[in-house]
């Protein structure tokens, strides 16, 4: 009774999983033989892997990535330009620690999304929050937030985020605001935290695609100088999921 108790008091004081943990060693012989500060360690590395795993759904909720993307499934076949060692130094989150940025482009199909969507399982694993937006959308999403007076919050959110992914730039052209915005977000982000960039053109047109020379280099300075690029090359991974036998 006494156990029941306790297990319920921890439920409460939201120690779920210190409590699954006693319910476990309660039901479960093999710990009886243990000493106390044993079955003590137990519970609170118990609790310690329900709040990671918590807080890991909690980002990956918030993330809103556009695929679930497990590292371990990445694909490393030849003529892809997707090295093995680059990979797993950059699955390592280094990168992320020191704020830099990574500038990613191949042509349609290539699978920039995908790749950048497993780095960022990755770095949620390790508990830093992750977003997903596509530079289109989210430059009419912070339109919209300027005439009704939530820009201030849209671009806190999206600024703090340890690692942001912006997926499709030089897809649609940039309006002028659409310029000062991404320009204002780089800014908040810079030095402070990560970003990735996706886009089908290669990185030495981007200051064309920007159209304001001034502003292509306030952008540009922002991310090329503190970035780490990857080139996908060859053919769609689409046409050639679709085409090998099941």
């Amino acid at each position: 009774m006494t156990t029941m108790n306790t297990a319920q008091q921890l439920r409460e004081l939201r120690l779920l999983g210190m409590a699954g943990g006693l319910d476990q060693q309660m039901s479960q012989s093999a710990f009886l033989g243990a000493s106390f500060e044993q079955r003590l360690q137990m519970l609170v590395d118990a609790e310690i892997s329900h709040r990671d795993t918590q807080r890991y759904k909690r980002i990956m909720r918030n993330a809103k990535l556009k695929v679930q993307a497990s590292p371990q499934d990445i694909d490393y076949r030849q003529g892809r330009g997707l090295e093995k060692a680059t990979v797993a130094d950059l699955l390592t989150c280094a990168w992320i620690s020191k704020q830099m940025n990574l500038l990613m482009t191949g042509a349609t199909g290539t699978g920039k999304t995908w790749v950048a969507c497993a780095l960022a399982v990755q770095a949620a694993r390790k508990g830093l929050t992750v977003g997903y937006r596509r530079v289109g959308r989210m430059l009419e999403e912070m339109a919209i937030a300027h005439e009704d007076g939530s820009i201030t919050k849209l671009r806190g959110q999206l600024s703090k985020l340890d690692l942001l992914i912006l997926d499709d730039f030089g897809l649609t052209p940039l309006t002028n605001r659409g310029r000062n915005d991404l320009l204002e977000l780089l800014d908040d982000r810079v030095g402070a935290y990560s970003t990735i960039v996706l886009g089908q053109m290669p990185v030495k047109d981007w200051h064309g695609f920007i159209n304001d020379p001034a502003l292509a280099d306030a952008l540009l300075d922002r991310l090329v100088h503190s970035s780490l690029k990857v080139e996908l090359k060859g053919e769609s991974m689409r046409r050639l999921k679709m085409s090998t036998p099941q």
